[in-house]
């Protein structure tokens, strides 16, 4: 019987570009993605046998499409793994790749394992439209068709309606709580740009970035380096007529996937490799549906203070840019953190975000920062849609 907590290392980390919605990934199959990373990880240590591995963790968000069945267990087996490995699928919506990461350093720490993959995985332009089984035979009306692509679909009749907004007009309300506005959200936009921008061209994700086999994506599709205030004040509202909700100052639909190693001492040295960092505190909180922006807000200063961690001992922070007004409105409540020390590499509104995939690929990006300081402590949130919000501490 284990008698101890266990401390759990990320040895390495890895994601492919992300592909825009239609664009360099789309032809690629989200199994087949999840695929390619975890074959990457486990060639990239190569005195690692394969069979030592204890279990995969995937998050997916959207599981009715071709990721079906399990898509940890697939892509295990299409990455040409024993089939002794198993594979575990879990679903935080956007989220789900770090909840993959937590409960993988879980298991590691209580003992039930001892080298694990954690990840995730996405693929919003092959995601399918479903059409629901009729209540009755032989219908004579016509059917709906549902895309499950993002957001609220067969909603349940007794959500309130004040839950089920869409996602933008979430965004909206918390641009509304805060006073956050457009020109506000447009040039944090445009910050993630110019910084995404600046990190590819600076090599920063060249160790963690691998392009996917049969496509000609190299780098994340949809940085857009000539971006300008002026081009991003031009767009739209695209949630209500007089909002500041726009297509540029929010995520982009996405595909892609990213993958985590992680061991205990013991699976450290089979690995014979220095790790990139240490697994700290983790926390989940829930908060109202519709303010879901808001949902690291809680999460962090739990994770935080299960670490004995403050703002000012943090060196770098990577929190999911689902919107601009949604990350202004959690900065703005936390007003001891210092703005320069997050998404130093470029956010998602430029990188993009494969829903399943994102909490893995900030969990690895944060990883590589600190590794490449030295030393230092790092965090990673994200929000998360029907009102939650997750964060994980790392240490260095």
């Amino acid at each position: 019987m284990n008698d101890r907590i266990r401390d759990v290392y990320i040895v390495d980390a890895v994601r492919t570009p992300v592909g825009k919605y239609g664009g360099g990934l789309s032809r690629v199959r989200p199994d087949d993605l999840a695929a390619h990373v975890v074959r990457t990880l486990v060639d990239r240590s190569p005195e690692l046998d394969p069979a030592r591995i204890d279990d995969v963790f995937f998050g997916n968000a959207n599981g009715a499409g071709e990721e079906n069945r399990d898509v940890a267990r697939m892509a295990v087996l299409l990455a040409g793994l024993p089939v002794s490995v198993p594979g575990t699928t879990v679903n935080r919506l956007c989220a789900s790749g770090l909840e993959a990461v937590v409960q993988a350093a879980r298991a590691v720490a209580v003992g039930d394992a001892s080298v694990v993959l954690a990840g995730g995985v996405e693929s919003m332009s092959r995601a399918p439209w479903v059409l629901p089984k009729p209540e009755r035979a032989f219908p004579a009306g016509h059917q709906e068709l549902y895309s499950t692509t993002l957001g609220w679909r067969m909603t349940n009749p007794r959500m309130p309606a004040e839950w089920t907004v869409p996602l933008g007009e979430g965004a909206e309300l918390i641009a509304d709580k805060y006073g956050i506005g457009r020109a506000a959200q447009d040039a944090f936009a445009l910050d993630s740009h110019r910084k995404a921008a600046r990190a590819w061209r600076d090599g920063l994700y060249d160790g963690e970035v691998v392009p996917v086999p049969g496509t000609d994506l190299s780098r994340d599709e949809s940085i857009r380096d000539t971006t300008s205030p002026e081009a991003l004040a031009a767009l739209k509202p695209a949630f209500r007529p007089d909002g500041s909700v726009t297509a540029g100052n929010s995520s982009p639909l996405n595909d892609g996937a990213a993958a985590l190693l992680l061991c205990d001492e013991e699976g450290l040295r089979a690995t014979g490799r220095e790790p990139l960092a240490r697994i700290g505190a983790a926390a989940v909180t829930g908060i109202e549906p519709q303010l879901f922006g808001l949902g690291p807000v809680a999460a962090v200063r739990r994770a935080l203070a299960k670490s004995g961690r403050g703002f000012a001992e943090l060196a770098t922070v990577e929190l999911n840019e689902a919107f601009a007004a949604q990350a202004l409105g959690c900065l703005a409540e936390w007003p001891e953190l210092d703005p320069a020390v997050v998404n130093p590499r470029g956010g998602a509104i430029a990188i993009g975000h494969p829903l399943g995939a994102s909490g893995a690929r900030l969990a690895g990006s944060a990883a590589h920062q600190l590794a490449a300081r030295g030393s230092g402590t790092g965090l990673v949130a994200l929000c998360i849609g029907v009102g939650q919000g997750q964060a994980l501490v790392l240490e260095r």
